[in-house]
């Protein structure tokens, strides 16, 4: 092994230090049977922790039980049923031992104890999913499913109890430190939110969203993608998130839109979504140059303050637990998987409109705490990256 390591690593079948198992498939036998149990899912398995929250059950037979029962310690791993990026992704199960069963779309390993810690093999099945092992298995099969005899045979790093304990010891310490600045962002932005929250109460709420705009609110341009650069990108429905405009769904627009077509976005515009699910609907950011011209969809309006209107300052209101409110309410549909809302109704939204030196306090002191979160961020993303090459390191 590289690093601070000196065991020798060994490197044997998986099967060789632990139990591989997939759990019982779903059938309408199971699913009419007079006792139901609760089992666990491709849902409920997360990366690192167990979701309790929507557990379904089936029927198991009394044997059925014995076998599919989970206890402290095992490992649950994602099979594939998803996709190939879901394949691998792992959990410890910490619950109380026959109080719940698994599905197929899961694997159970359940680690021999004189050979392997529970902890380690986590680390282990986790560091596969991120590197690539686990996906690269599953993609040599016509439906990208892990498997569990494939999974059994994949060579793992067997050292001795002492040195895995020593391993498991590092990492929790450094995972300890990640989620003390977690907790450390969250506390920053849960203070932003209620400072500017605070400030806009204090303000006057007697003008609507038409007076803070210097053109007509429009919706945006969807054409069919193509699959070639050609200059000009789209954005998707997804660049909108509860946290403002992030560029994380891109695509090429045709070659018939040119850089002069009137749904290219200038930095600075302030683009809100006016279809989604409910929750999702009405979501606000400024848009920030992806590097090459870019239109926005249909499923987006462009919202243009005038001079009057700071766009920072329209973006923290139109984020605002009232405006937010006010939007849900007013979308309409009859799917709650699709609501939309009208630019007419957009521009009768009820807003503050102060003086420009107010509306620049507003935004000072959300940048005061953007700017803190963003500090503390980036530490976090350092901290996992040299978490990651300590676990690459590690393990050989």
């Amino acid at each position: 092994m590289r690093g601070e390591s000196t065991a020798a690593v060994r490197w044997v079948p998986v099967e060789e230090v632990g139990e591989v198992r997939m759990g019982k498939q779903l059938s309408p036998g199971s699913r009419a049977a007079t006792e139901q149990f609760p089992y666990l899912r491709v849902a409920n398995v997360l990366d690192g922790r167990i979701d309790y929250s929507d557990v379904n059950e089936m029927g198991f037979s009394a044997n059925e039980r014995k076998i599919y029962a989970l206890r402290p310690g095992d490992v649950l791993l994602n099979e594939g049923q998803e996709s190939l990026f879901m394949v691998g992704r792992c959990a410890l199960y910490m619950g109380q031992p026959d109080a719940y069963y698994f599905q197929n779309t899961l694997i159970r390993f359940r680690p021999n104890p004189a050979r392997v810690i529970p902890d380690y093999a986590q680390v282990v099945f986790s560091h596969w999913r991120r590197s690539g092992i686990f996906a690269k298995v599953a993609e040599k099969t016509s439906i990208s499913h892990l498997g569990g005899k494939r999974f059994s045979k994949i060579p793992f790093p067997l050292i001795p109890l002492e040195e895995q304990r020593r391993i498991v010891a590092i990492l929790d310490a450094v995972e300890s430190i990640e989620r003390e600045l977690e907790a450390e962002v969250a506390k920053v932005r849960a203070a932003g939110v209620a400072g500017l929250e605070e400030m806009l109460a204090r303000m006057s709420w007697d003008s609507v969203l038409a007076d803070a705009l210097g053109s007509p609110i429009r919706n945006g341009y969807s054409p069919s993608a193509s699959s070639e650069w050609t200059g000009v990108q789209m954005l998707g429905l997804g660049c909108l998130t509860k946290g403002g405009f992030q560029p994380k769904q891109l695509k090429n627009a045709p070659p018939e839109v040119r850089p002069t077509h009137s749904a290219v976005l200038s930095d600075g515009d302030l683009l809100m979504s006016r279809a989604n699910t409910r929750e999702l609907v009405g979501l606000a950011g400024i848009y920030r140059s992806v590097g090459s011209p870019c239109i926005y969809p249909d499923l987006m309006m462009r919202l243009q303050p005038s001079a009057a209107c700071d766009p920072e300052f329209l973006e923290i209101v139109l984020r605002s637990l009232r405006v937010r409110g006010n939007l849900r309410a007013m979308a309409q549909g009859t799917s709650e998987s699709m609501v939309k809302l009208s630019s007419d109704s957009v521009s009768r939204l009820v807003i503050p409109l102060p003086t420009p030196e107010e509306q620049r306090r507003l935004v000072q002191c959300g940048r005061f705490f953007e700017d803190r979160a963003s500090m503390l961020r980036s530490e976090l993303r350092k901290l996992r990256a040299t978490h990651q090459g300590l676990i690459s390191d590690l393990l050989g």
